[in-house]
């Protein structure tokens, strides 16, 4: 039961989790409150957050699995008692938690009989199974069973699509959404103009993160989303540190032997993740992909900032004298 008056007794506004249980491996559930708030306060807060949660949490999946030789999507393997159709989606339901970015390659090669789990997901280090028992096939003969699987780390969800299929090589339905379901309530208390709010916010998600981290990745995406009205510049003020940054850009790109190598990446140079993310949403992940995204392209990201390519300079820049 939460305790109001505890809660309350100062002005200051406070979150807190009040319950926390693992349901399953893949059900995780978390309980949060929020106090105090003027009213109405509540529910715009609770609508934006859920929106976020529900939406734009990062997730890792399986989106593409290959075989040899299989003519098409309805083929069945002789010794294997599942059809591809179906190993497919055994291989949908796999829970995946991951920090890469971009695409991975991993793979299954199990020798038979016996059953196919995800614990025999041969995966990149940065990847982790969380759910090991998860059904994938059964063997019932000595034959192997060789799979080539992509990873990806992404928000929302991509349906397959026909043109995407070639022979041997599937797309998966891929829901990139670790948050299961997102509810919150207000629960009001004082009188008249003194009439204050608590928002209740309860989270579930799938394992592969808890609801508080969840609620953290919420909270900065949401706080990013109004970093822009924060920053409001004048446009002389804009120009003169777009023309700025522009030359700081065009001396990395003329000055090709003295900066970092071009083909590095910038996850190298551990860069602020909110700018990390904006570059890599649009598909930038090398020194030479940023020096050669003309400024304007750059300014065109969404949650982009001209002050980031100070931040970005002075990490890749090469030492003084150089």
């Amino acid at each position: 039961m939460i305790r109001e008056k505890r809660i309350v007794s100062t002005q200051r506004r406070q979150w807190k989790c009040v319950e926390s249980r693992v349901d399953s491996q893949r059900l995780y559930y978390g309980r949060f409150i929020l106090s105090p708030l003027m009213k109405g306060q509540g529910d715009t807060i609770g609508i934006a957050m859920r929106r976020i949660l529900l939406g734009e949490i990062e997730g890792t999946c399986i989106t593409r699995a290959k075989f040899d030789k299989i003519p098409h999507e309805y083929s069945t393997i002789v010794g294997i008692k599942e059809s591809i159709h179906e190993i497919l989606m055994n291989l949908k339901e796999v829970v995946l938690r991951s920090n890469l970015y971009g695409t991975q390659d991993a793979s299954i090669c199990f020798n038979g009989p016996g059953y196919v789990t995800a614990k025999d997901i041969l995966k990149p280090p940065s990847v982790e199974v969380i759910d090991n028992t998860q059904h994938i096939a059964k063997i019932t003969e000595a034959i192997n069973l060789s799979i080539e699987l992509q990873i990806e780390r992404k928000q929302g969800y991509r349906i397959k699509t026909l043109n995407n299929i070639q022979e041997g090589s599937y797309t998966l339905d891929a829901v990139f959404m670790p948050v299961r379901n997102v509810n919150h309530s207000i629960h009001s208390y004082g009188n008249g103009n003194e009439q204050q709010e608590i928002l209740v916010l309860e989270i579930w998600t799938n394992g592969s993160l808890t609801p508080k981290e969840a609620l953290y990745e919420a909270s900065r995406n949401l706080i990013d989303l109004f970093i822009p009205f924060l920053h409001a510049e004048e446009e002389d003020d804009y120009n003169y540190e777009n023309r700025k940054h522009r030359l700081a850009l065009d001396k990395l790109r003329k000055n090709e032997k003295e900066r970092p190598g071009k083909y590095m990446f910038l996850d190298q140079f551990e860069l602020p993740p909110r700018i990390y993310n904006c570059l890599r949403r649009a598909d930038i992940y090398t020194v030479e992909d940023l020096v050669l995204t003309p400024i304007e392209d750059l300014m065109e990201i969404e949650g982009f900032r001209v002050e980031d390519i100070d931040v970005i300079i002075k990490r890749i820049r090469p030492p003084s004298g150089n």
